[in-house]
């Protein structure tokens, strides 16, 4: 079983905040990013779209796993993987965790805190910062604490963006324990108590985010510019958020082009 191609996997990047590999990075950097996209789109796809067991498709996604280190995978985009682990040394427990995020979705519907929130962001957001620095060369613990922390801003944002195709799925990204502070008790109609939700939590994810400047500044030249635009990225769909007056349900609120040209060249 092949679910998707190289070329279907990519076709994701129209969708994001930031184009993957930007070209911000060098030459050289931007097959090994579009190949680790390409693991993370496929494993939400398969955690998300595949028609029937989800959790055997991802035993299998795992099984591929096992021969990009051990063998030879027979999936296109773990075939397009294998060099970009190779090449990088990259290690195989960042792929194992988003694997298992994927797997916790089909379990989790809902999280009672911001600790078992984040606990996922873990999980789902944070190794893909890891592995893009492995690409880089760069593995500091400090790199990675920051790394770590634009990571799960992202993924916050994603959240705030997408309430309502998460209903559509059965899941809740929001804490109990805060629309339980903001008295929200329907997710799925705009409200006063949903916007203000919805503003605590964009404060959450931007003083996270605010992590990418010095994550840049430390990687330094065009690799640390490049690395600051994502984290810009999210801020700028948070401003987008804002735009919108926290309107979730009328389209998925993201920054313009022109705007995301901006945080570019910042």
């Amino acid at each position: 079983m092949d679910p998707a191609s190289v070329s279907d996997v990519a076709a994701r990047a129209r969708t994001e905040n930031f184009p993957v590999a930007s070209l911000l990075f060098p030459r050289a950097v931007r097959p090994h990013l579009r190949a680790i996209y390409g693991f993370a789109r496929l494993v939400d796809m398969l955690g998300d779209e595949v028609e029937g067991d989800r959790l055997a498709a991802l035993d299998e996604l795992e099984r591929e796993l096992d021969a990009c280190y051990d063998g030879e995978p027979t999936w296109a985009v773990m075939r397009a993987l294998q060099p970009t682990i190779r090449a990088c040394d990259l290690p195989r427990e960042p792929f194992e965790r988003l694997i298992e995020a994927n797997r916790m979705d089909q379990r989790i519907a809902a999280y009672s805190t911001w600790a078992d929130l984040k606990n996922y962001c873990v999980h789902s957001a944070d190794p893909v910062g890891r592995l893009v620095l492995g690409v880089l060369g760069r593995t500091e613990a400090e790199l990675v604490e920051l790394s770590d922390n634009v990571c799960t801003g992202l993924q916050l944002v994603n959240f705030l963006q997408d309430v309502p195709r998460d209903l559509a799925l059965g899941r809740v990204y929001l804490p109990a324990e805060d629309r339980t502070r903001f008295g929200v008790t329907e997710l799925a109609e705009p409200s006063p108590e949903l916007t203000r939700l919805l503003r605590y939590e964009a404060d959450r994810a931007r003083a996270l985010l605010g992590s990418g400047e010095e994550l840049g500044r430390r990687l330094g030249g065009r690799v640390g510019r490049a690395v600051a635009v994502f984290a810009r990225g999210g801020l700028a769909a948070l401003e987008a958020l804002e735009r919108a007056d926290w309107d979730i349900f009328s389209g998925r609120p993201r920054p313009s082009r022109a705007r995301l040209a901006l945080a570019a060249i910042k």
